[in-house]
């Protein structure tokens, strides 16, 4: 009887510690989604909450999709991630810190540099590898996860894919 109540008491203190880690890991992590605005004609990555969705919605984005997760916080081993946005040509592109420096991001037109989340550097087990490509004569750029078929940039006119960081995989990306 006293092995029953003490294996339940266990077990109650194994679930309850298991709830209080992933609860942690939730409030640390945030959903990336990439949207389409029909009107610009071009690509933006945005962390979950940066802008409000209705607000997207009435400025005519949509195709929101959900690409990984990242961090709210940083940590060893992570990038913070920045928004910077092109006033003239209405471009926006997140970008690894020190990627690019500021000045140059500055030269090429971008201003409104904000910070959007925090990303891994190193390869892990639920770890993607996340890049950037560029379309020249649209002067836009879009952050691609490696899954999938990738070619398909290519042949829409897409260039200079470079790496960025990892984004977090979750089981509703995976699935």
């Amino acid at each position: 009887m006293k092995k029953g109540i003490l294996s339940l008491v266990l077990l109650a203190s194994f679930v309850l510690m298991h709830s209080n880690v992933m609860a942690q890991f939730d409030n640390d992590m945030v959903r990336v989604y990439r949207w389409y605005s029909s009107v610009d004609r071009n690509y933006v990555t945005l962390a979950e909450g940066e802008i409000q969705e209705g607000q997207l919605l009435q400025w005519k984005y949509k195709e929101k999709t959900l690409l990984f997760y990242g961090y709210k916080t940083p940590g060893p081993d992570r990038v913070a991630v920045y928004r910077w946005t092109n006033p003239v040509t209405k471009d926006q592109v997140s970008i690894a810190e020190d990627f690019i420096p500021d000045s140059e991001m500055m030269q090429q037109g971008y201003t409104l540099k904000s910070l959007q989340f925090y990303a891994p550097i190193r390869r892990d087990q639920n770890h993607i590898a996340v890049y950037n490509w560029y379309k020249v004569k649209a002067k836009d750029w879009v952050t691609v996860p490696e899954f999938g078929d990738t070619d398909k940039y290519i042949k829409k006119g897409w260039r200079r894919k470079t790496f960025q960081y990892y984004g977090v995989l979750r089981n509703e990306i995976q699935n």
